[in-house]
């Protein structure tokens, strides 16, 4: 047996012939929605985060120095301004 490896001491011949009876059961918690709710779900060894699906094409962070006058003035119309400055660049690169 390679040395990495340690010996397992029980009898795994008579762990498998092991039938549950109905009163072992009672050991077993429920599985609530609260318990899926905090599970952590892994394909493999990979945890697998709830979420948004990837996108095709995401976004790139990027640093670009604006006029403050052009912040200004997509800041005043609320949240959202950095996509609508995204927008006017898309407009403007597809000629409308």
């Amino acid at each position: 047996m390679p040395e990495s490896k340690r010996a397992i001491a029980t009898d795994l011949t008579k762990l498998d012939a092991h039938e549950i009876q109905p009163e072992e059961y009672d050991d077993i918690p429920e599985l609530t929605d609260d318990f899926f709710e905090r599970a952590e779900f892994r394909i493999g060894n990979r945890v697998i985060r709830p979420g948004r699906p990837p996108l095709d094409m995401p976004k790139k962070q990027v640093t670009l120095r604006l006029d403050q006058e052009v912040i200004d003035h997509f800041r005043k119309s609320g949240p959202g301004w950095q996509s609508r400055i995204n927008a006017a660049l898309r407009a403007h690169i597809s000629g409308k």
